[in-house]
């Protein structure tokens, strides 16, 4: 639950033989789950767990060194960078827990708040999981615990609005 930016410059190719240098430090049980490379006036979208989305611009996030954690950051699932919110025929593809998809156009964003706005509406008890940015010709597959996995044609599900709760996208057992 930990974010941070780190400017490139404090990173160098390793010489042969080289040992590394930490990038962030963690507790036992922590890892990293993101790295990307971001210029400062690009947005980035957190998606919560519960549907919600909201948008910060790269300086907006608090800049630490190599060695520190970072800022903590609470209930965010996914994280989406992009250099600007328009209508270029970009979509983001969202999975819930129970196995329920959405397709939503990634300009039906661009009018974000500080305070966020709802992209996914969900039933009760159910959970966002994973969050992809698509083009618009991408194969989807979903892979469930147990090992149970379907693939898709992203095409297969149409465009929805911000209000709409999305389709079946896989059926799992009890």
């Amino acid at each position: 639950g930990y974010i941070k930016r780190t400017p490139v410059s404090e990173y160098a190719a390793q010489s042969k033989g080289g040992m590394g240098k930490k990038g962030i430090t963690t507790r036992e049980e922590d890892y990293v789950v993101d790295v990307f490379t971001a210029s400062t006036h690009d947005y980035i979208l957190f998606f919560t767990d519960t549907g919600k989305v909201y948008r910060k611009k790269g300086y907006q996030i608090p800049e630490s060194g190599k060695a520190a954690k970072g800022t903590n950051i609470v209930n965010i699932q996914a994280m989406i960078h992009t250099r600007s919110i328009e209508d270029d025929g970009r979509f983001l593809f969202m999975v819930t827990r129970n196995g329920t998809v959405k397709r939503l156009p990634a300009n039906t964003l661009k009018n974000l708040r500080n305070n966020g706005i709802r992209a996914l509406r969900m039933e009760e008890g159910d959970q966002l999981i994973a969050v992809r940015e698509t083009d618009g010709s991408q194969k989807i597959l979903i892979a469930t615990h147990d090992g149970m996995a379907v693939c898709f044609d992203e095409n297969d599900v149409r465009p929805m609005g911000r209000d709409a709760v999305g389709v079946r996208g896989i059926r799992l057992r009890q």
